[in-house]
């Protein structure tokens, strides 16, 4: 699959593993993708990121991501629907942090330096790249860009999703900035 992939789209892919090695993380997750997608300059995803208005607030997102971490990967809605059941995971990740420090559900750290190598795709990272074939598909466009591993991203349930929501980066959003409907295009 990665020889249907654009240069833009493979500088995404090898920005995330790098992300993931800088934070000492062992598996290359959907928010790492999110996070390269974000440091690109010049390419598709990133004309569809600034013109939503989130080309400046890259520091914002991955604060929320990194929140979400904190909350041991689980999403606003799943701690909605937690909540719904009468638990309090606010109050959980406080304990948890209190008994075994800030952090303690992000799991990962302190890995850095002991793996050497190659860092694998999470199931989530994989299915991602999959759906990014699918999406490109589905446009009839016979190659893999970073605007279709950001619409894969705007489409997946998640805490990516979730975050770049929270910031107005929707698949309907990227849809219309890249192919229509929008004051802007590119091209």
């Amino acid at each position: 699959m990665f020889e249907r992939f654009t240069k833009d789209a493979r500088a995404v892919v090898t920005g995330a593993v790098e992300h993931c090695e800088r934070t000492g993380e062992e598996r290359v997750e959907e928010a790492h993708l999110l996070l390269a997608l974000l440091d690109r300059e010049g390419s598709r995803g990133s004309f569809a990121l600034t013109s939503l208005g989130l080309g400046d607030r890259r520091e914002a997102v991955a604060r929320d991501l990194a929140e979400a971490r904190r909350r041991g990967g689980l999403s606003r809605a799943d701690a909605d629907a937690l909540s719904g059941l009468g638990i309090d995971l606010t109050e959980i990740v406080s304990r948890v942090e209190e008994a075994h420090g800030t952090g303690a559900l992000a799991g990962g750290g302190g890995t850095a330096g002991r793996r050497s190598g190659r860092r694998p795709f999470t199931r989530g990272a994989k299915d991602l790249l999959t759906q990014s074939l699918r999406v490109a598909l589905a446009l009839r466009d016979r190659r893999i860009g970073d605007e279709h591993l950001l619409l894969a991203l705007t489409a997946r349930p998640g805490v990516p999703a979730e975050v770049l929501a929270d910031h107005g980066v929707t698949y309907e959003s990227v849809r219309r900035v890249l192919w229509g409907g929008g004051t802007a295009q590119a091209g």
